[in-house]
């Protein structure tokens, strides 16, 4: 018989995994882009903007807690769990072409695309770790890379003139659906443990441990940065452009976000092949240091020239995320 290349079945399941996660993640910032799109015709009061981002990030919370609570991605195929997620989030996402922007219905279908959202990008990990060999860091980075690609999409959608803000809604629907059936073609790696039972001194070790205790409190921080600056870069651009008297100042806020956003795909991948080398530790303070520069200084740059505005957001879309693989594989 001929023998099997693992090293072949390796890169065609990264490959296709980081594909279905780049179409998965699409639906996750929709929303942003759209209130970026819609506030340009319309009035959103503050209260429904921020609903309309918060109510997914709460339902990630909740399904996050849910996932680890009955040990879903150790119980059953993760490839199927990743699937059924990205079509359940792809119909309450293709759901809001037929509601207006924001309403109760709105807020609690965006809860539901968050909770499936668990199933993707931590599940996502978990299929890629599955895969590694000593480059932890470079494959999670890299998964992260899709991650980023997947979030700023919507932005280059809502760029795009004469698009309707609800063709947003509609194509990241069609994405995250195709993401799910394919990644059924996902070979699962060597390294595929399954758990049979809960292990709840799990719960207490990941504070007991100070490295996973300080590993998980910096992933805290992280996240809180990262999630503000991906969700409301579109509005402030906007505001800022608008307010130097830039012409088009919505379809400039969106294609500079999603340059923004999509330039942490350099970041991810270069902290994750930088960290295998150098440290994770290294990598991951460096991009704090420079991402929260970068955070204290651009609230002060509201109506500033874009030529100042727009470098610092590129250089905080590529260090902001830059330090999340390292975060995960440490903790992995």
């Amino acid at each position: 018989m001929p023998m099997v290349d693992p090293y072949r079945h390796k890169a065609r399941s990264l490959a296709i995994l980081l594909l279905c996660e780049v179409g998965a993640m699409t639906v996750w910032f929709s929303s942003a882009s759209v209130v970026a799109t819609v506030k340009q015709s319309q009035a959103v009061s503050a209260q429904a903007a921020a609903l309309l981002t918060s109510s997914l990030q709460a339902g990630f919370v909740v399904g996050t807690i849910l996932s680890a609570l009955f040990s879903l991605a150790d119980r059953f195929d993760p490839r199927r769990l990743f699937m059924g997620s990205a079509l359940v989030a792809a119909a309450a996402t293709a759901w809001l072409v037929f509601l207006p922007p924001t309403g109760t219905l709105v807020y609690a279908l965006r809860f539901l695309t968050g909770m499936c959202m668990a199933g993707v990008y931590p599940v996502g990990m978990r299929l890629a770790a599955t895969w590694a060999r000593g480059d932890l860091g470079l494959l999670i980075g890299l998964l992260v890379g899709a991650l980023t690609l997947g979030s700023a999409s919507p932005h280059l959608l809502a760029a795009s003139g004469g698009l309707d803000w609800r063709w947003v809604y509609a194509v990241a629907a069609a994405c995250a659906a195709l993401s799910g059936l394919a990644v059924l073609a996902c070979e699962l790696g060597p390294h595929m443990k399954r758990a049979a039972r809960l292990d709840l001194s799990a719960f207490t070790q990941a504070w007991r441990d100070p490295a996973v205790r300080l590993a998980n409190l910096g992933y805290l921080g992280h996240m809180w940065e990262l999630y503000a600056m991906w969700a409301w870069l579109a509005v402030f651009l906007q505001a800022s452009f608008s307010l130097n008297g830039m012409a088009d100042a919505g379809h400039s806020a969106s294609l500079w976000t999603f340059a923004t956003v999509a330039a942490g795909v350099l970041g991810a991948w270069g902290g994750g092949v930088l960290a295998d080398r150098i440290g994770r530790t290294a990598v991951t303070i460096a991009a704090m240091a420079t991402s929260a520069a970068c955070a204290l200084l651009m609230g002060w740059l509201l109506g500033a020239s874009p030529w100042v505005v727009i470098p610092v957001a590129l250089v905080w879309g590529v260090s902001v995320i830059a330090d999340s693989a390292q975060f995960s594989a440490s903790i992995a």
